[in-house]
């Protein structure tokens, strides 16, 4: 798959969640802000149905009053004379008092009827004059503590009573508060905080009461955000879904482009060690070709040249199958080691030895200082000789131009974690590394900027694969550079005791 291709799809996907995601948020906020309205005006609703129950029994409580009043004065007197009469005294809307009295002879057992209901008409009379009746209610009812006219407890109840009709079967606290604010009753779970104010709803109380009589009744919902929130609860598992699908695509793109790349590495590799296999073959059929000539057999000389060309030739071949070798490495999750215990000074020094002279040929100089006396270690010798030659050949390609390459290979015995350990240091004087290149040296196919160096060449897989062996050898490996001064790595091993 082109990487064009791939980078499509990305976008696609990309664009696709976006939209996915932008459509489920305002999908939970209009259910948020919808839940919210909707509670809002159930309790507006249930407020109003409580200030309106008050007014009522209010209302209630002085007609009856009033009733009482009347019935009272409606009782009829009997005269000197034998007369019947019967008074009653009332108020006019321009204000003007009147005194009504109705005598006669009548009969007594009729009277208490007949006359009754006159003056219980004019009565009715007097209260179809509405404004009048509620204006007297008003001017009566302002006058009582606020305390009477809104009981706590019947507050409580219609509150109960009228939330619960609309729906809304959660706890509240509530206080009635005068129009300064000052709290005349509460109830015990009444602390209000700052984050309290979304769910605070407030209802004048008697509003034909006269401003400065004003009260209020205040109540807050100490689980509303709970309430709102079990409105959109079912949407969190989409939210996960979508969240679980995001990153596995985020997981494909990355392993698509890791495999991609590592792809072209391989084939990179393939191409560049067909070329590398081409060359050396070559050369030793070229050699093998020599040595059927008769006149080259008798030439002491040639036969040296031959044999030497041969010779370093087969080491490169060598040198070449161990790099797919490595390559190999990172396709297994666990390398597959022939472990046995080896002598680390010695085997180093056959190492250095062997290497002097790739070293010589550039005008370095390379130096072993086996310091260690425990040095025996359990290894795989192939892989820890590899571990060994990848870091003096790095050497090699990063030295410096202006000064000659000087290697040193030198170990000797610590203590780490509690464990004796031998350490290995391979210290070179070439061109170093910036600190932010120390981070990731190690990791499969980074490569250090070498500026204006086009010689080095290689795939970023040397210092892998001696990180991936060190660990699998049970050892730890760092490095300490400094640009233009020269570089160390730095092997810890555990030593087999004897």
């Amino acid at each position: 798959m082109k990487k064009s291709t791939i980078w499509l799809l990305t976008i696609i996907m990309a664009l696709t969640f976006i939209g996915l995601l932008y459509v489920q948020i305002t999908y939970m906020n209009n259910m948020k802000r919808m839940r919210d309205d909707q509670f809002a005006e159930g309790v507006k609703r249930s407020l109003y149905a409580v200030t309106t129950r008050l007014e009522q029994d209010e209302t209630k409580y002085f007609l009856e009053e009033d009733l009482q009043q009347m019935d009272t004065q409606f009782y009829p007197h009997t005269n000197a004379d034998g007369s019947v009469s019967l008074s009653y005294m009332f108020n006019t809307s321009e204000g003007i008092n009147y005194d009504l009295t109705l005598k006669g002879n009548i009969d007594r057992k009729s009277s208490n009827r007949s006359m009754g209901e006159l003056m219980r008409g004019k009565y009715l009379y007097q209260k179809g004059l509405l404004d009048e009746v509620i204006l007297n209610i008003i001017n009566q009812s302002s006058n009582r503590p606020i305390s009477e006219r809104a009981d706590s407890t019947e507050v409580t109840d219609y509150l109960r009573s009228e939330l619960d009709n609309n729906g809304l079967s959660l706890p509240f606290e509530l206080a009635v508060v005068n129009r300064v604010g000052g709290i005349v009753y509460k109830s015990q779970g009444y602390h209000p905080t700052v984050k309290d104010e979304n769910s605070m709803f407030v209802q004048r109380l008697f509003p034909n009461d006269p401003k400065n009589k004003t009260y209020y009744l205040k109540v807050y919902f100490p689980t509303k955000s709970d309430y709102i929130f079990d409105s959109i609860r079912f949407m969190i598992p989409s939210f996960i879904f979508t969240f679980i699908l995001l990153v596995t695509f985020i997981c494909t793109i990355i392993l698509a482009f890791r495999q991609k790349k590592l792809t072209e590495m391989k084939n990179d590799f393939i191409n560049n060690m067909t070329h590398e296999f081409k060359t050396p073959i070559s050369t030793i059929s070229l050699a093998a070709q020599m040595l059927n000539d008769n006149a080259v057999l008798k030439s002491p000389t040639m036969l040296t040249h031959i044999s030497t060309v041969i010779n370093d030739e087969t080491k490169r071949l060598r040198f070449q199958v161990e790099k797919v070798l490595q390559m190999s490495m990172f396709d297994r999750q666990k390398a597959t080691l022939r472990l046995q215990d080896v002598d680390a000074n010695v085997l180093i020094a056959n190492i250095t030895t062997t290497f002097k002279l790739k070293v010589e040929k550039y005008g370095g100089k390379i130096e072993a200082v086996l310091g260690a006396k425990d040095s025996t270690v359990r290894v795989d010798e192939m892989h820890f000789t590899n571990v060994i030659f990848n870091l003096l050949d790095n050497a090699v390609k990063y030295r410096r131009e202006d000064v000659p390459l000087r290697l040193i290979v030198s170990t000797r015995d610590i203590t780490q974690h509690g464990e004796e350990r031998i350490e290995i240091t391979i210290h070179d004087n070439g061109i170093g590394m910036k600190r932010e290149d120390l981070k990731k040296i190690f990791e499969k196919f980074y490569r250090v900027s070498t500026g204006n160096r086009h010689d080095v060449k290689g795939f970023g897989l040397g210092l892998a694969y001696v990180k991936k062996m060190v660990g699998e050898l049970g050892g730890d490996i760092s490095v300490e550079s400094e640009l233009n001064v020269g570089t160390k790595f730095i092997i810890t091993l555990p030593i087999t005791k004897n």
